[in-house]
């Protein structure tokens, strides 16, 4: 894959200096250099240490990545939201994980991913997984399409700048929720699982902010925006102000809802294209199980005791 630049400084830098502002790596430097890549200066290559005058047309060539072998492939169609040359963004069903484990090596976000661009052919055959949701979260995901935009956006990342909204349906102490609200509670494990959080004075800064879009006396439609990432922030988050999720038997939501997984779709995905430095912005509509509900229950008024 190529990328240009157009030096226009009017004192001189190094290649390695003005590559390096770019969101070049070293250990992309390394790979250009090692693995078949090259670096050109006015269509002549030079090497890192060439000095850039003003309006050199500076191109380098990343070699393609081999796709890893332990990653199985799945053919299962995935459902695309966004697609171009750096980035891809799906929807994830409720009920898949995103990425294999020990025991689950395949089935997931990423063998289904791989298996797609094994089918379109692509050169870079590495699945970079940006965001990733739990398995019985649904909802956008991002991918990267190369190491270098993976390395691009995961500084975006570090600097908050990739926001992710969510919506969850909650139930419990609903006439406790405020239209807009914040829930500050530490999050640290539960020992008595292995799976397990919840807030204690010893855990982490936790913050998520939500605003209560729909509602009756039983049941909650809320949208989320974690401002920070910790492991089940929301559902520990509302559990611990009495509104836990339904669906989410672990925290204490009721699973006679009809919704049979934690009720959350992550629905909103916005960020500054590393590439082209325009705003983008992804929507999914709320899961086909969590609409039900919301039509069902809270619209109609009826419940399910």
């Amino acid at each position: 894959m190529e990328f240009k630049w157009k030096y226009e400084k009017e004192t001189k830098q190094q290649i390695k200096y003005f590559l390096k502002e770019q969101g070049i790596s070293k250990g992309l430097l390394a790979k250009i250099k090692f693995q078949g890549g090259k670096i050109e200066v006015n269509e002549i290559i030079q090497n890192v240490l060439y000095e850039l005058s003003f309006g050199d047309q500076v191109k380098i060539t990343i070699p393609d990545e081999k796709e890893h072998e332990t990653l199985l492939v799945d053919d299962t169609p995935i459902e695309i939201i966004f697609e171009d040359d750096h980035y891809l963004v799906i929807n994830k069903p409720s009920g898949v994980a995103s990425i294999p484990a020990q025991y689950h090596p395949n089935g997931t976000m990423a063998n289904r991913v791989k298996g797609y661009y094994k089918k379109q052919g692509y050169n870079d055959q590495v699945i970079h997984v940006v965001t990733r949701l739990d398995r019985d979260t649904s909802g956008l995901m991002l991918f990267a399409k190369h190491g270098f935009a993976h390395a691009m956006i995961d500084q975006e990342l570090r600097n908050k700048r990739v926001t992710k909204i969510y919506q969850a349906l909650v139930c419990g102490k609903i006439t406790s929720l405020a239209q807009h609200g914040r829930i500050t509670l530490p999050i640290g494990r539960d020992y008595t699982s292995l799976l397990k959080r919840k807030t204690t004075e010893s855990g982490q800064h936790a913050e998520t902010e939500y605003w209560l879009e729909e509602s009756d006396d039983k049941i909650a439609k809320v949208r989320i925006q974690l401002h920070t990432g910790r492991t089940h922030q929301i559902r520990v988050h509302f559990e611990a102000i009495g509104c836990p999720l339904i669906g989410d038997d672990m925290y204490g939501g009721t699973m006679d809802a009809g919704v049979t997984r934690q009720a959350l779709h992550c629905n909103s995905l916005s960020f500054i294209h590393p590439f082209t430095k325009q705003e983008v912005v992804f929507v999914s509509s709320l899961a086909t199980d969590m609409q039900k509900v919301v039509n069902t229950l809270i619209k109609r008024g009826d419940w399910i005791e």
